[in-house]
């Protein structure tokens, strides 16, 4: 009950930080926030704490406290789900899909209703403010326009504004280790969709303004004096057209059809973010600054914690080569390091390339694997093509001249808890290589039910259509043949449904197929000396912690920087007459310091700050590292015995079904299964393309009884889950 009460008003106490974060963005075109906020302003520059720190505090700590407690509140939560089964609500259909459709994807009617509130709230503050703007629209003085030239200039400067909400929100879905959408139950590779969806809206409205800008000093002839212009004070024209310039650059060779097809030249031009973001700073000034902070600040503390974690790098034990062209590597794992089915791992071997990371969904359980983890690699792409001739070079090479391969691993990161197993039934479709993340939870089912743990509440019935081009991809599922061939011992009951699209019935059965296709080539590595292993992120404590110290330290330098660097309008006294008072503003505006001073005092404190968290996390990792005093040597014969095992296991039951040449009806399907377990609530998880998740999303929509609240008859009530496994 103690836990239960923390984890509630954890719950509370983040509800209420974000809505009060939500409110000042609604309240801030007003006029009334205005006024108030100025005199906010003038009261604190009269403090030690200062306007800059009364910015920092309303605008972006909100965001980086929901989710120090958040990751609290995920610690906590994961301790009480683990017995309990899905509760079927109303409310849960709006998680599920409501649109399909091949241009926008599937959409939740959660996601729906984001949307459309976000699109609402844009709406709101460009109405606001731009009506405010031409009720007290007055000619400015430098530039001698029309009033419709004025107008459309207002328009162009709004449209900035609406570009700063969309920044506000880009960063926050790509964060792994600081991520708040974890919060919500969306992990890191479903939640970065949003981010396309939020860097495409910025980019937009950044086009726009930045375009009617340029429009409105070419017709009125001063292009040429304000497109070169580095004011003194005030908006820095060149750091904006800087700024849109590299967005651009950024957003156009992330389009898919570069992202797929030139993934380097994607990965190496999103690195173009410390620029776009830089030169943003000095054309908004810091109070515009402060409010997109929060993002910017989570992702870098967020990288910089990814940085540490990934050394030292370590070796691969050994590989597996599938006829499929397919690689399974065997990487060491500190025997304390826990993580969850469908959960994924960021590699990067600097033999290949020193800058690319590339995620891969692990299929091992780390209840029976304590001291290694595997990963499936597909050869497709320069990348995983170079990783798989390498192995496959090593093949004929003797035992004491092969080189050991480097890598450096990122994660686990995945779901806080075995959120799958609260179903009472499971249907899982993958295709091709989406087999990776279901092997996990078939691994982790065929481990609960081994060792006879009652922890966990196991599904009564499992059914995976696995459908693949060629029979050679059978092989990939060897390693879960002990929970294929469905012992009576076992408490679930899991039915295997085979098609291959582009092969004649060979007449040969699942059995002798594994058998057949599981004719792998194994490279075991010789590695001398020590090697250390991974040991995954730190604890959610330690991460929420280390956040709270690089917020502190940041105030508190930048507190210190501003004292220093930038001159104070107080007299030392305190006392001002009247004649002094007006003295003092005729000089202010002599006096009065560059605007680019108060946003290189914000990025030294904040580089500063880093600095000082670094230390911090380096000692906790050194701490970490210490304790692994014995190298892995003896987890690699382990792995190995392991694998050798794998391939002389029986033969299957022959009630799993092998279909060839077509695809699945997966209409059809879904009515048997629904059939054999009617009114039970069934988790429907999808990996493979696009088509396939659309398909199944669709079936969902169409079988699931979780509206019809009315019906006497209990209906199935459907939960659909898309696992993606390449980003």
């Amino acid at each position: 009950m103690g836990k239960a009460a923390v984890v509630i008003l954890l719950k509370v106490l983040m509800i209420l930080i974000s809505t009060a974060w939500l409110s000042l963005w609604l309240l801030k075109p007003t006029n009334l926030w205005t006024r108030k906020w100025k005199a906010a302003e003038s009261s604190a520059q009269n403090t030690v704490f200062g306007y800059y720190g009364l910015d920092f505090t309303v605008y972006t700590f909100p965001v980086i406290a929901v989710a120090m407690i958040g990751l609290v509140y995920l610690k906590l939560q994961s301790w009480g789900q683990r017995n309990s089964r899905q509760i079927r609500s109303s409310t849960a259909a709006f998680s599920n899909p409501l649109v399909t459709s091949s241009l926008v994807g599937i959409l939740s009617g959660v996601e729906i209703l984001s949307v459309f509130l976000f699109i609402l709230f844009l709406a709101w503050t460009f109405y606001t403010r731009i009506s405010h703007d031409f009720t007290k629209l007055t000619p400015m003085e430098s530039l001698k326009l029309d009033l419709w030239q004025l107008k459309f200039l207002r328009v162009a400067t709004r449209f900035g504004l609406l570009a700063e909400a969309c920044l506000a929100l880009l960063l926050l879905p790509i964060s792994r280790e600081l991520a708040v959408f974890r919060i919500l139950g969306i992990q890191f590779e479903a939640s970065v969709r949003y981010h396309i969806w939020l860097g495409t809206a910025m980019i937009c409205f950044a086009t726009f303004h930045g375009a009617s800008t340029l429009f409105i000093w070419g017709v009125s002839h001063y292009i040429q004096d304000e497109i070169t212009k580095w004011q003194r004070t005030g908006r820095i024209y060149l750091a904006g057209e800087i700024t849109l310039v590299v967005g651009l650059v950024m957003w156009i060779t992330s389009l898919p059809q570069i992202r797929r097809k030139r993934f380097e030249i994607f990965y190496y031009m999103h690195h173009l973010y410390i620029i776009f973001l830089v030169f943003f700073l000095l054309h908004a000034g810091d109070r515009h600054f402060y409010m997109i902070f929060a993002g910017v600040f989570l992702f870098c503390l967020d990288k910089l914690l990814r940085i540490l974690q990934s050394w030292p790098q370590t070796h691969i034990l050994s590989a597996r080569l599938y006829p499929c062209k397919v690689v399974e590597l065997i990487l060491p794992k500190d025997t304390g390091l826990k993580y969850t089915p469908t959960s994924i791992i960021f590699m990067k071997i600097p033999s290949i390339s020193r800058f690319q990371w590339h995620s891969f969904s692990i299929t091992s359980s780390s209840t029976i694997d304590h001291h290694t983890m595997s990963v499936l690699v597909k050869c497709d792409g320069r990348w995983t093509t170079s990783l798989y001739d390498n192995i496959r070079a090593q093949l004929d090479s003797d035992a004491d001249k092969m080189k050991p391969i480097p890598v450096a691993i990122e994660g686990p990161y995945g779901p806080s808890s075995l959120t799958f197993l609260r179903y009472d039934n499971l249907l899982l479709v993958a295709g091709g290589i989406g087999i990776t993340p279901f092997l996990s939870i078939l691994h982790e089912i065929a481990a609960t039910q081994g060792n006879g743990s009652s922890r966990y509440r196991l599904p009564s019935r499992i059914q995976l259509i696995y459908v693949v081009k060629k029979s050679q991809y059978i092989g990939l599922l060897q390693s879960a043949s002990s929970l294929l061939q469905n012992h009576p011992s076992n408490k679930c009951h899991l039915k295997l449904k085979v098609f291959v699209t582009q092969e004649k019935q060979c007449g040969a059965t699942l059995g002798e197929m594994l058998n057949e296709a599981s004719q792998v080539q194994s490279v075991h590595f010789g590695l001398k000396g020590p090697i250390y292993a991974i040991h995954g992120p730190q604890s959610l404590y330690w991460t929420a912690a280390l956040a709270g110290i690089a917020s502190i330290t940041f105030l508190v330098f930048l507190i210190c920087f501003n004292h220093i660097f930038v001159p104070s309008g107080k007299n030392a006294s305190g006392h001002h007459s009247s004649k002094q008072a007006v003295s003092s503003k005729m000089k202010a505006p002599k006096e009065k310091s560059p605007s680019w001073v108060a946003d290189i005092l914000i990025i030294s404190s904040f580089i500063i700050s880093l600095a000082c968290t670094s230390l911090v996390a380096i000692v906790l990792r050194w701490r970490r590292l210490k304790k692994e005093e014995v190298p892995l040597v003896s987890s690699k014969e382990e792995k190995v015995q392991q694998l050798s095992s794998i391939e002389t296991k029986g033969v299957v039951e022959e009630e799993h079904e092998v279909h060839f040449g077509g695809r699945p009806n997966l209409k059809d399907e879904f009515s048997k299964f629904l059939n054999e377990t009617n009114g039970s609530d069934i988790g429907v998880l999808v990996s493979g393309p696009e088509t396939m998740k659309e398909a199944v999303a669709s079936l969902c929509q169409q079988k699931s009884g979780c509206f019809q609240i009315g019906n006497k008859e209990k209906k199935p009530y459907l939960s659909f889950h898309a696992l993606t496994f390449t980003l």
